[in-house]
């Protein structure tokens, strides 16, 4: 509970920066970043990003750019176009300073961007665990996990 307390100051911002505004959403969010970042114990992916080395798709195109552009922030935000457009959105030079989604509120901040600029409300408002978890996700990584923790933030939230 303590590592939740930790980001509560910037999760409260981030919840009404980006219109995450009804236990529902509200529940879905929690629930994928808790699933996201281990529990709150993660800000930065373990793997060094190697796997995303010379990754297109994610904009990833010279040398080193995997690891420079590697997930970080709750919601892990990866490659370089998504950093690039983070950063634009939040007023935050990303490309050269990669390392800030690592501060806890731009690891907030970042979440709420990603699931505002993915629209991610509209999955939310349908109570639709699988559209939330593949646009987060690109596919169903941990998805049982997500099931889980969904269900326990439902409960929190007095949805269950």
């Amino acid at each position: 509970m303590a590592r939740l307390e930790r980001f509560a100051p910037h999760i409260n911002a981030t919840l009404t920066e980006f219109e995450i505004n009804t236990p529902l959403r509200r529940a879905h969010f929690l629930a994928q970043l808790a699933h996201e970042s281990g529990e709150f114990n993660y800000v930065e992916e373990i793997a060094s990003g190697a796997a995303y080395e010379g990754r297109t798709d994610l904009g990833n195109t010279q040398p080193g750019d995997g690891r420079r552009f590697k997930g970080r922030g709750l919601i892990q935000i990866t490659g370089y176009f998504n950093y690039r457009a983070c950063g634009d959105a939040l007023g935050i030079d990303l490309v050269q300073q990669p390392h800030l989604l690592s501060r806890d509120d731009l690891a907030c901040r970042s979440a709420g961007w990603f699931w505002d600029w993915q629209q991610i409300n509209r999955a939310a408002d349908a109570d639709d665990v699988e559209w939330v978890t593949y646009v987060i996700n690109g596919g169903y990584n941990g998805f049982r996990d997500r099931v889980t923790k969904l269900a326990a933030a439902k409960a929190a939230f007095g949805l269950a």
